[in-house]
């Protein structure tokens, strides 16, 4: 058997989030039909993360076992020559059977995207989220400075996350602006379902002044998802890369754009 890591990119607007479902289409399902395709037998790929509906990601990676040989670039054209327009592998690497996408990632990073102003977006509808209250990016920063670190996140969390662990650290959480433009990075250990997009909900009624610049951290601290209740729209969140042991040797994380 060899194992292939690869890295997905993908927009999540036509798909129930990354994990196979049995009621709609999700973008393992399609990767998975698109490989077995190519190596011409049954395929199942682990990935890092598993994102919601809506979610996009452009730095997912995978690993999948197969006893057919192939060249990468024979893995990479033919996979994507079987997937729809809104999913690609990006690149594939051979790795030892010690490499696992999910289990053997150390930090994992995502990035929020929001559009602030009047004014819906029209070409980038559903690509990210729209605010049209002014939002104070200093305040956001602020309140962002307290969720840093090692805490139970239970607060931040869905009701119905199934994650046996609350507590994650989060290494960077740092928002930006130009122009109308605002996005939030944020890396950690792990995630917990809804737990960024809570995060930007709660950040942005602080930005709006709604809220007092301590209300994320009094959040956290009552480990009570009933205090927060504040979720964003998935439009504007994307997966953006995963960090594993130089050892393994994959290509690096790509970089997040930044046209907005």
């Amino acid at each position: 058997m060899i194992r292939l890591a690869a890295c997905v990119e993908y927009c999540g607007r036509n798909y129930c989030g990354w994990q196979r479902q049995a009621h709609s289409p999700s973008v393992q399902q399609a990767v998975e039909n698109a490989i077995s395709k190519v190596a011409d037998e049954p395929i199942t790929v682990l990935s890092a993360g598993r994102t919601d509906t809506g979610v996009h990601g452009i730095g997912q990676i995978i690993h999948f076992d197969t006893q057919r040989e192939r060249t990468q670039n024979e893995w990479l054209r033919g996979v994507n020559t079987h997937l729809p327009d809104d999913i690609s592998l990006v690149w594939t690497r051979p790795v030892g059977n010690d490499f696992h996408a999910r289990f053997g990632a150390r930090q994992r990073r995502y990035r929020y995207v929001i559009l602030n102003r009047p004014v819906s977006p029209s070409y980038l509808h559903g690509l990210v989220a729209w605010h049209y209250t002014a939002l104070d990016l200093f305040l956001m920063q602020r309140a962002a400075k307290d969720l840093v670190g090692r805490h139970d996140f239970s607060a931040y969390r869905a009701a119905g996350c199934q994650s046996k662990d609350p507590v994650k650290e989060v290494c960077q959480l740092t928002l930006e602006q130009s122009g109308p433009w605002i996005w939030m990075d944020i890396t950690a250990d792990g995630f917990l379902q809804h737990m960024v997009r809570n995060i930007v909900g709660v950040l942005m009624r602080i930005g709006e002044r709604l809220e007092s610049v301590h209300w994320a951290q009094q959040i956290l601290e009552s480990r009570d998802r009933k205090i927060g209740g504040v979720t964003a729209v998935a439009d504007g969140l994307y997966f953006v890369s995963v960090d594993y042991d130089a050892k393994f040797g994959l290509p690096n994380p790509p970089e997040a754009c930044r046209f907005w």
